[in-house]
């Protein structure tokens, strides 16, 4: 059973998700980008370097554990596929979330792994840092933070 599966989240196919009777006309229309601090913008993206870390090289261990923080960010799961490298057992993964991504590479020979949190709308990728931070007991931990497709000028008005 896949990670997605243990946590009861989607079948194995995202187009299911996407054609789900669940979802309204309106839904379909409503604008998920984001509004604050007197800026309108497309998503929040966080680049996390783990440094001194562990746990780098179990593909099922990381789908989970990102998985779980995307969940705690308010995401909205569709499908995860990861990677297990030979020999050095780096793994490469990605999360694919309505609200857009979790992406992942790690480095087992040097205790480094780079993650990538984009999300949009309500998400707040910042809450993924402690659940990833479970696994990957990490000596050091970086965030960089960009605020993605900054709207110029006026916003739109209703």
């Amino acid at each position: 059973m896949n990670a997605l599966a243990q946590l009861g989240m989607v079948s194995e196919h995202p187009r299911d998700i996407q054609n789900s009777e669940a979802h309204s006309v309106e839904e379909e229309r409503k604008d998920y980008f984001i509004e604050r601090d007197g800026e309108r913008f497309a998503g929040n993206h966080i680049l996390v370097d783990f440094w001194d870390a562990s746990n780098l090289d179990d593909p099922k261990r990381i789908d989970e554990t990102l998985c779980e923080g995307a969940i705690a960010a308010g995401a909205t799961i569709l499908h995860s596929h990861f990677h297990h490298f030979t020999p050095n057992g780096g793994v490469s993964g990605v999360v694919v979330l309505a609200e857009s991504h979790i992406s992942i590479h790690t480095w087992p020979e040097r205790n480094f792994a780079a993650v990538d949190v984009f999300m949009c709308g309500s998400c707040d990728p910042n809450l993924t840092i402690p659940v990833m931070q479970r696994l990957f007991q990490a000596g050091r931990v970086e965030v960089d933070a960009v605020r993605r497709g900054r709207v110029q000028g006026r916003t739109k008005t209703a």
